[in-house]
């Protein structure tokens, strides 16, 4: 109802899950897409990796209650390009799908902010340097490693991998997998 209430918008279509989505919107060709996180079935994030790998090109304004670093990062790595956390007031939805669909990039500002601290990471004090084992905790947690497998194959307990993980986002000044693992990749 709020963008069909435009004369600039039109909804050209509304799913109810990720694969029901993938089925229609290749074939809608949709300029501005709204995805939420949580589907039945695939997730939003799943579900926007598939429309691009299968050539969808809109723009993908990520709307949902999730404000977890790990997700944002993966929704925008999978090709999102807004996130705005509910509840969003009607004039602000509009806004930002004219902002995304002429090129712009809107988010919640709360979330703009946690990116900026993905990015703006602290070098490891002097004195606080990781230790081998937090290293090579971060190593395998950058290679999407889950915390079973992690201790799986450190051959250590699952409890230790959270001590290791606990000490070495201190020493990091990171709150996220994500925020440690871009500390990683980004050195």
């Amino acid at each position: 109802m709020i963008l069909n209430s435009q004369p600039d918008c039109r909804c050209v279509g509304q799913y109810s899950s990720g694969e029901e989505a993938l089925t229609a919107l290749p074939a809608l060709a949709p300029q501005v897409i709204i995805m939420d996180v949580n589907l039945p079935g695939i997730n939003g994030v799943e579900c926007v990796r598939q429309l691009v790998a299968k050539g969808v090109d809109a723009h993908v304004l990520m709307l949902t209650m999730h404000k977890d670093t790990d997700v944002i990062v993966d929704a925008l790595k999978a090709g999102a390009s807004g996130y705005l956390v509910k509840p969003v007031e009607a004039d602000q939805l509009l806004a930002a799908v004219r902002d995304i669909h002429g090129g712009g990039a809107p988010m919640t500002s709360s979330i703009a902010r946690k990116l900026v601290q993905v990015f703006q990471r602290k070098p490891v004090p002097e004195g606080e340097a990781l230790t081998t084992r937090e290293a090579e905790v971060l190593s395998l947690l950058s290679k999407g490693h889950a915390y079973k497998k992690i201790a799986d194959e450190m051959k250590i307990s699952y409890a230790s991998v959270h001590t290791y993980i606990s000490r070495m986002y201190k020493k990091l000044h990171v709150n996220s997998r994500a925020e440690a693992v871009a500390w990683h990749t980004g050195r």
